[in-house]
């Protein structure tokens, strides 16, 4: 809202906050680092981290991306740096600088913040032509001409949408890890692999990069994309599903068989011959029924094609998600065909914007969430 006020000096804003507090989702972001953006900054590049509103980002990422996002935040005194796997955070490494910041420009812009103003009802006027109501818990109604609406994923505004003829899509749990029970991983909490490749079993549905066992099974950035990317469908399933991991992806059979060649007198348990933690590979060889004595030189055909099927094919079964740390993320909102990309406005309700989770618009971990929605109030501030 600071942006529309530096457009619309003579217009008075007023950001109304249910809670005591603000911005609470930017105070646990990144484990109370704030991930405020990513390092991305090419839009073809960048929408390819966001499983639903791919095609709709597009645009609006040519007008404001990561790169615009990095520059707003210097020009206030903000400066962030990047990590190696592209994740933004403040060089403070602390939430309460973009808070601290983003509080601050409002007040510099006397932006009025209303907190513990609960809405509990959006009358649109003439369909939004004359502005709308405003009725709260405790307090008299508000008029106001343009209304945005960032409000998260808050089920009680989607059914104030679903009122003023919006269609809401269903929302379900995104960004989650896998809750796992298999003998292969149960005593490896911690261990973590650098790239792998997963897919869901029966699905096209593929990530890949690091993984992580957890003391409830599985997690890491290749979990969670596919959680994302597979959101509705584990969803469907009940969170009861089958995924193939493969630990190694630059390994094949040739070279296991190279193996046999070159390193005769190794055992085929030396996990020195393979790019894996070491107790990693010795379960997964294990649980293959290879046996730990044997040596290369005397592995057979069948024996090099378990080798590889236990590194490269190795299935795991699904029982159940769990939260990814505090950052909750939905997949679902406000249908995407009745928003105004240009915008940010309704195609249904005059005068009445959106940005961020409140959307059919999620994305994997990375700083991506928060990206869609500094873009899309940027562009609504703009268009208001």
């Amino acid at each position: 809202m600071a942006n529309a006020v530096k457009r619309y000096p003579q217009a008075q804003f007023t950001i109304y906050e249910q809670g005591k507090q603000v911005l609470q989702k930017v105070r646990i972001s990144g484990g109370g680092r704030c991930n405020v953006t990513n390092a991305i900054s090419d839009p073809k590049e960048l929408v390819k981290n966001y499983p639903r509103g791919q095609k709709e980002l597009l645009g609006p990422f040519y007008q404001f991306n990561t790169s615009h996002t990095t520059q707003w935040f210097a020009e206030r005194g903000v400066k962030l740096h990047t990590e190696a796997d592209g994740r933004k955070f403040p060089i403070t490494n602390s939430s309460q600088t973009i808070i601290d910041c983003l509080v601050g420009e409002c007040k510099k812009q006397n932006v009025e913040v209303a907190t513990s103003s609960k809405i509990v009802a959006i009358n649109p006027i003439t369909n939004g032509k004359d502005g709308f109501e405003l009725k709260f818990v405790n307090q008299a109604p508000v008029k106001v001409n343009q209304l945005f609406i960032g409000a998260g994923s808050s089920q009680p505004i989607w059914t104030q949408l679903q009122a003023m003829g919006h269609s809401i899509v269903p929302t379900v749990p995104s960004l989650f890890t896998f809750m796992v029970n298999d003998q292969r991983i149960n005593d490896l909490p911690g261990v973590s692999v650098p790239n792998a490749e997963v897919q869901l079993v029966g699905s096209k549905l593929k990530t890949n990069g690091p993984l992580l066992i957890t003391h409830k099974g599985l997690s890491g950035p290749a979990i969670l994309k596919l959680s994302a990317f597979g959101a509705r469908e584990l969803h469907a399933s009940n969170y009861k599903a089958t995924i193939a991991i493969n630990f190694l992806p630059q390994l094949c059979v040739q070279k296991i068989k190279r193996l046999r060649d070159e390193e005769g007198k190794q055992l085929v348990n030396n996990y020195k011959l393979f790019d894996l933690p070491k107790r990693l590979f010795a379960s997964l060889i294990k649980h293959a029924n290879i046996d730990e004595q044997l040596k290369w030189a005397s592995t057979s055909n069948k024996d090099i094609e378990q080798v590889y099927k236990a590194i490269c094919q190795a299935e795991f079964d699904i029982i159940g998600q769990n939260r990814f740390k505090e950052e909750f993320v939905t997949a679902g909102g406000v249908d995407l065909k009745e928003v105004d990309f240009t915008t940010f406005s309704s195609k249904v309700v005059e005068n009445l914007y959106f940005a961020g989770e409140i959307l059919n618009i999620d994305a994997v971990t990375g700083g991506f969430n928060f990206q869609s929605a500094w873009t899309g109030a940027y562009i609504a501030s703009q268009s208001i």
